[in-house]
């Protein structure tokens, strides 16, 4: 599978399977974008899976006005998701030397997790 760009409302979302790149993923929203490693890009993908796995195993256990903040980080990336259980916004931060910060809105949010849950068992963006 060659190069893949999946979009919605509020998210970007880019895979270039070609090892010989420096930076193989892209991140964005509407109006902002960023390329990242494959490695940074992998643990996004999987850290946002982890985040919202958590957000659904303890859904039931909260108050419907109940907000949530829950952080999840690897060497390379952080993420934050802050807001209720069914509607958060999610922020990024690139722990690597280029300092970059990017955040979604609650309504791209669950299209965001959905392509990113793909990615993450198959390394493939869905067509």
């Amino acid at each position: 599978m060659g190069r893949s760009l999946k979009k919605g409302t509020g998210w970007r979302l880019g895979w270039d399977p070609d090892p010989t790149r420096t930076f193989q993923g892209l991140v964005g929203a509407d109006d902002w974008a960023v390329e990242l490693t494959a490695a940074e890009f992998e643990d996004f993908c999987r850290l946002l899976v982890q985040l919202a796995d958590t957000v659904g195993s303890i859904a039931s256990e909260l108050m419907p006005e109940e907000r949530i903040a829950i952080e999840a980080e690897s060497d390379l990336v952080w993420l934050e998701i802050e807001g209720f259980p069914t509607r958060y916004s999610l922020r990024l931060l690139v722990l690597t030397q280029r300092n970059i910060e990017g955040n979604w809105q609650p309504e791209a949010v669950q299209q965001l997790v959905q392509c990113s849950h793909i990615f993450h068992k198959s390394h493939e963006l869905p067509l």
